[in-house]
């Protein structure tokens, strides 16, 4: 589902910027031609900058270490940049690319493997990266695309169960999760309802709003909802978990995360929370430091 509508969106801002493009150019009016089809291919600039400039208002009180100028301008240039190639490429065109790895069993059996869970308004292609990497490796994985695309976030748990189940049978090992936004509080829906903290080796989550996000007060979906700051359903997804449940976790954040903020709300009380300073949202979970960190967990044995 998603994969069609950014589909659709994709191709009608194309078509939009070059027909504007094409019909002012023919007319003469270069300056109107020209700053037409900038509006149209680079408005989401300017929105992603109004993100940047809320982030350092609203979090002007966050204990996280506050971002300077030159980081914020960085991580903005740096999101305008990987918010294209995974909206209007990756996603749309290339989620199936890569197949999920679970086999052959002489390649994968022994060897701990992966399963990765997007976060809000994405689908497979966001790993498309991670995939590459581990499908080189010779490391099985899945990664499932979430849906109902507005829906509870409770409705993604038989999904990562059934992904989690597919990489243990063919490993013979709990597997790494690796999260990214929303994915995070999927995961942990999912170990609240399963019970299954016996059944993961580690769980790595990449700017997800732990203790909600200001954003996402303006979510209307039900899942948007869910991870408003005074959610109630955020609030109950620890009760009744064991006090070591939080040593599973590795949380990353950033001090330049344009969406979930204050940024501090991205960490887990009890986890291991590891700060990457200057990274917005779309782009930390890329971040090489990030990455390399996390896939040198699948040797580990603790």
């Amino acid at each position: 589902m998603l994969a069609r509508l950014q589909r659709f969106i994709t191709l009608v801002l194309a078509a939009s910027a070059c027909g504007w493009l094409l019909y002012f150019l023919g007319q003469g009016r270069i300056a109107l031609a020209l700053a037409g089809f900038l509006a149209i291919t680079l408005g989401y600039a300017a929105l992603l900058a109004i993100e940047f400039v809320l982030l350092w208002w609203i979090g002007r009180f966050d204990p996280a270490p506050r971002p300077g100028a030159h980081e914020l301008l960085g991580a903005w240039w740096g999101e305008v940049v990987t918010a294209p190639q995974v909206f209007c490429w990756r996603q749309p065109f290339r989620a199936g690319r890569i197949a999920d790895q679970l086999g052959p069993p002489e390649r994968v059996r022994g060897r701990r493997g992966v399963v990765l869970v997007h976060g809000f308004f994405c689908n497979r292609g966001l790993w498309t990266p991670w995939l590459e990497r581990l499908q080189a490796s010779g490391h099985a994985f899945a990664a499932p695309s979430l849906e109902p695309l507005f829906g509870s976030i409770d409705e993604y748990v038989p999904q990562i169960e059934a992904a989690v189940e597919q990489v243990t049978r063919a490993t013979g090992l709990a597997p790494l999760l690796v999260c990214h936004s929303m994915g995070g509080l999927a995961a942990r829906a999912w170990l609240r309802q399963m019970k299954a903290e016996s059944r993961v080796h580690h769980i790595v989550t990449i700017g997800t709003p732990h203790q909600g996000a200001w954003l996402a007060r303006f979510g209307h979906g039900l899942n948007g909802r869910q991870m408003r700051l005074q959610a109630d359903w955020r609030a109950q997804l620890d009760c009744g978990m064991p006090a070591s449940r939080p040593a599973l976790f590795t949380c990353w954040y950033s001090n330049c995360d344009n969406l979930v903020f204050p940024v501090s709300n991205a960490t887990l009380p009890g986890a291991r929370n590891r700060l990457v300073r200057g990274k917005a949202h779309v782009q930390l979970a890329f971040a090489a430091q990030l990455m390399d960190e996390t896939l040198a967990l699948l040797d580990a044995h603790a």
